[in-house]
């Protein structure tokens, strides 16, 4: 939904927030309200990067909200404590810093298990800001006398008391939350959030560490509910205790669902919808407590006609309108149809990649053996790969390919055995940390980043190999990080996807898609890459045409390959090697392999006869 375009959101954004007080009176919105909409709005920043971009649905942010304004609102009626904004800005460093507390809990588990670890910390700080530190907080009374801010400029002093007044303060900080988003979210850091959002797995297999960027933007959302916590309180001169119930953080997920996630002014649109509504029922219409009813029910009928929200209906209204859709399908029909002698793959060279002074195999396993309860999946397996060697791997279904691939990769960890990668053992790492080193692979069935367009997709993986696992570059744009536009053009090129490069994965064809595949793997620059059935799944066409992709992008790489497409596996590699039940059966050329007796025993159950090339 964000576009690239430098300081357009931000200047429209600015454009109406100066003229927000001379229009919205005009359609039935009083100041207190606008206000309360922008405080809604600013803590639905943080909870946007953290749900609509990362993925992760947190029904506890109250507990920041009430911390952050708890602190805050302490600060300046119980300490003597002045500075509104210092009491603020301390309020959203306690949220944050409770919110890596949090985080390092409630992010060991994930999905639905994630989701209600929130809910009872939420109702934790409910407890607590009620009974035990009842004599801070308030208890059910809550803080109040909480100052308006003032700012004293040596010439004048500055006082934003209430109403349009407090509206100035209020739409300035909210401003300056909107910038701070809008960097995060442009960021590297931003694209990996929304990477985990769309495929964690897939992100992790590129080399990311997925666990500390969900704990970075858990961190973020709570520093944005701690502020906007804090700002409650100077807007109603009160802070409420109601600010730690669960009905706060349903309330935030809601509007957030309304206005369009992923978005960063979902929260706004859907605060200003919900807020406009509840004063209009309550008082136009006299409905009393009556109005959530009503706006329950607008509520299901918005999530179920408009799945992106509000701004989401509006960008497909206009996709429609503009003709956009059907430029997009004609783009999609065209790629479907398109014939081998039009788009031929590009005809590059590996990216030379530095290697460390080592002479011996690039990859040796010895003694790996994978044990599933009794079941027996791989059985003392003697491997070794070459530097340069191009390898290929083949069985009948259930002789223990894919496992043994996982346990190369480090997916799965061996019951016993030792893998060694260019002199190092690598037995026991993580998936993140191999691939880091040099060894990562493609998948069987596509692990794709469907959310986003292929352009992005390699940038992700890109990004792994030229940031590291993990880096805080938070206020960084994806065009200062060196050298990442070229190997992002090279691998588009490499696997023929130029044309393509900013179409949604979504709407590719079948074949295009399994040549992104293997672009994710070699869009981290690789020196040791496998694939596991590239061409699984493909047409006679599409099979020849990644036949030629594989060939190209082979020169110069050390690879190895599983496949059931014999004659196509034979044409590209150098050495096979036969798995049957969980072992080795035999290793030689392809030549070797077609006439062995055993190979054939194993395929053709004992019907001998030369396997075709």
């Amino acid at each position: 939904m964000l576009k690239q375009r430098p300081f357009l959101i931000e200047t429209l954004t600015a454009i109406g927030l100066i003229v927000a007080p001379f229009v919205l009176p005009h359609l039935g919105f009083a100041p207190n309200t606008v206000n309360r909409i922008l405080v809604w709005g600013l803590f639905g920043l943080g909870f946007d990067i953290l749900f609509g971009f990362t993925g992760l649905l947190s029904f506890g942010q109250s507990a920041f909200y009430g911390t952050g304004g708890f602190v805050a609102a302490y600060l300046l009626t119980r300490t003597g404590f002045s500075n509104v904004l210092g009491a603020l800005v301390i309020g959203m460093i306690a949220a944050a810093a409770t919110g890596y507390l949090i985080g390092l809990i409630a992010l060991r588990r994930t999905g639905i298990y994630f989701a209600m670890i929130t809910v009872a910390i939420a109702e934790v700080f409910f407890f607590v800001e009620f009974n035990p530190l009842s004599d801070f907080t308030g208890g059910e009374n809550g803080l109040p006398g909480v100052p308006t801010p003032s700012f004293n400029l040596g010439f004048t002093t500055i006082h934003f008391t209430n109403g349009w007044s407090l509206y100035q303060f209020i739409a300035l900080c909210y401003f300056i939350g909107v910038i701070i988003a809008l960097r995060i979210v442009r960021s590297p850091v931003g694209a990996i959030l929304s990477a985990i959002r769309d495929n964690p797995l897939r992100a992790t297999a590129v080399g990311h560490n997925i666990h500390g960027y969900k704990l970075t933007a858990f961190v973020i959302a709570a520093a944005y509910a701690g502020f906007a916590g804090g700002l409650l309180g100077v807007l109603q001169a009160f802070m409420p205790p109601d600010a730690f119930t669960f009905d706060t953080s349903g309330q935030l997920v809601m509007q957030t669902a309304i206005g369009g996630r992923a978005t960063l002014f979902g929260p706004l649109v859907g605060a200003t919808v919900w807020l406009f509504l509840q004063d209009f029922l309550q008082s136009a219409l006299g409905l009393g407590a009556a109005w959530k009813l009503v706006l329950g029910v607008v509520f299901v009928l918005l999530v179920c006609f408009l799945r992106g929200g509000i701004i989401g209906g509006l960008a497909d209204l206009y996709g429609l309108v503009s003709g956009k859709r059907a430029r997009k399908a004609a783009e999609t029909e065209e790629a479907e149809i398109e014939t081998p002698q039009q788009a031929p793959p590009a005809p590059m060279q590996a990216k030379e990649v530095e290697h460390p002074a080592y002479s011996g195999p690039i990859l040796k396993a010895t003694g790996l053996t994978k044990r599933y309860g009794g079941l027996v999946a791989n059985s003392d397996i003697d491997f070794s790969v070459d530097q340069g060697e191009l390898r290929g791997i083949i069985g009948p279904n259930g002789a223990g390919k894919s496992t043994f691939f996982k346990m190369l990769t480090c997916e799965v960890a061996p019951t016993s055995g030792q893998i060694m990668f260019e002199g190092r053992d690598i037995t026991g790492l993580k998936v993140t940390e191999v691939c880091q080193l040099g060894l990562t692979k493609s998948y069987q069935v596509n692990q794709l980043f469907t959310g986003l367009t292929v352009r992005q997709n390699l940038t992700i993986a890109a990004l792994a190999e030229l940031r590291g696992k993990f880096r805080l570059d938070l206020f960084r744009t994806l065009s200062g990080v060196k050298g990442l536009t070229e190997q992002v053009e090279h691998t588009l090129a490499l696997v023929n996807l130029t044309r393509r490069a900013d179409t949604p994965v979504s709407e590719l064809a079948y074949g295009e898609k399994r040549r992104l595949e293997i672009g994710l793997a070699l869009a981290t620059s690789p020196r040791l890459l496998l694939l596991d059935e590239p061409l699984a799944g493909m047409s006679p066409r599409e099979r020849v045409e990644t036949v030629k992709l594989l060939k190209s992008i082979a020169r110069g790489r050390t690879m190895i390959i599983i496949d059931h497409d014999m004659d196509s596996l034979f044409e590209l590699v150098e050495r096979v090697t036969v798995l049957q039940e969980g072992r080795v059966l035999v290793s030689g050329t392809p030549e070797e392999i077609k006439t062995n007796a055993a190979v054939q025993e194993a395929y053709l159950g004992g019907v001998h006869g030369e396997i075709a090339a």
